[in-house]
């Protein structure tokens, strides 16, 4: 199984990239986020992989975050949703757009994704809102795995010069995973911890991480 692979994009097409992997390239398929965030040909990335095995097919598909590959994993656990349909709802929500989406109950987000039927997005929401606090709580393993494969080969029509590499981005801070931290601590469970981190994101995007644990805190406090 392959897990990861790091080396030079060769180009990018539609739906997929080929990798260049010293001098092995890979076909790996990406949601449409991942596709317009990645580089251009030539540059450095790395991405986590998942690969679907089928008798008459190997395919592998790529995310920049822990976090995205395992919701694939788990959107694709759900019948009737396929590698396709997984990364539609990726593309169109985006990691932290489908755990709040699940937290929440929203299907109707996530049935806004090409493709994806009511039935289907109902199904997503009722199978997967008991994992959806393992994976919003990933913490720090969201941060995108781009960096400079140094000892990569250069393609073919590249400038012999050698180019400054860039440096791997730092990691983003994971506001959902670490509001979801701190109200475990304080002794709630994960999943109306989960909701009410979802709800107070969902209608405050802005909110920094005190913010989004008063938020949230309050959400929790019992209704008189």
């Amino acid at each position: 199984m392959i897990g990861k692979l790091s080396g030079r994009i060769d180009y990018k097409a539609t739906d997929h990239v080929l990798l260049d992997v010293r001098g092995v390239g890979y076909v790996v398929h990406c949601s449409d986020r991942t596709l317009a965030a990645l580089p251009g040909p030539g540059e450095a990335v790395a991405l986590y992989t998942d690969m679907l095995v089928r008798e008459d097919l190997l395919q592998l598909f790529g995310f920049p975050t822990l976090v995205e590959k395992e919701w694939h994993r788990l959107l694709t656990s759900v019948q009737g949703v396929g590698a396709k349909a997984s990364l539609a709802i990726l593309s169109a929500l985006g990691p932290d757009g489908v755990g709040r989406a699940i937290a929440l109950g929203d299907w109707n987000a996530i049935k806004a994704a090409k493709g994806v039927g009511p039935k289907i997005a109902q199904r997503v929401v009722a199978e997967l809102k008991d994992k959806a606090p393992t994976v919003m709580s990933m913490g720090g393993q969201s941060a995108e795995v781009t960096e400079v494969i140094e000892d990569a080969p250069m393609p073919a029509a590249a400038s012999p010069a050698p180019r400054a590499p860039k440096p791997a981005p730092k990691p983003a801070a994971n506001l959902q995973g670490d509001a979801l931290s701190a109200l475990s601590n304080l002794g709630y469970q994960p999943s109306e911890a989960a909701g009410a981190v979802a709800q107070a994101l969902n209608e405050d995007p802005d909110l920094d991480m005190a913010g989004l644990i008063r938020a949230a805190l309050r959400l929790l406090a019992p209704k008189e």
